[in-house]
């Protein structure tokens, strides 16, 4: 009795093993839901373009249904998180095609979901900006601190 009280224990325990293995590998082979959402910028993606952004060894690329941003961090000027796009960034004289939401009372947050990165191609200026809440961009700011050898300009919370 108790051996086969063990056997279906030790069975049970196997299966459930190969049941978390197997959703674990599954969970792997599919691709992250998006976590950034295109809002503004000098690229041709649609407004609100949700996708995922990647740090390769030698690009930064934002990738989403619609299209990609490939940026070489050599090309990167300037980075910034903040809880709004910065009035320097606003202000550029660049050629838009989604205009970046002006300064506003509602947009007004303690909380940072804006991330700016501004970068040469050519002779011209572009720029990208990315809403993204704090909790999805924290694993990134180090890693791209280290591969753009540029730091991310991050807003505290105090300067709000």
């Amino acid at each position: 009795m108790i051996r086969r009280s063990l056997l279906v224990l030790s069975v049970g325990f196997v299966v459930g093993s190969l049941v978390v293995c197997t959703a674990e590998a599954r969970a792997k082979d599919e691709p992250l839901p998006p976590q950034f959402k295109y809002t503004a910028g000098t690229e041709d993606l649609p407004d609100a373009c949700d996708g995922n952004l990647e740090v390769n060894p030698e690009v930064l690329t934002f990738r989403c249904w619609s299209g990609k941003i490939d940026i070489p961090y050599s090309a990167i000027s300037a980075m910034e998180y903040r809880s709004e796009v910065s009035k320097r960034v606003r202000k550029m004289k660049v050629k838009w095609k989604i205009r970046p939401v002006g300064d506003s009372a509602i947009l007004k947050t303690k909380k940072n979901r804006f991330f700016t990165v501004v970068y040469r191609e050519g002779q011209a200026s572009h720029v990208m900006v990315l809403r993204v809440g704090p909790r999805a961009m924290r694993p990134y700011l180090a890693e791209l601190d280290l591969r753009s050898d540029k730091r991310v300009e991050v807003e505290t919370y105090e300067e709000n």
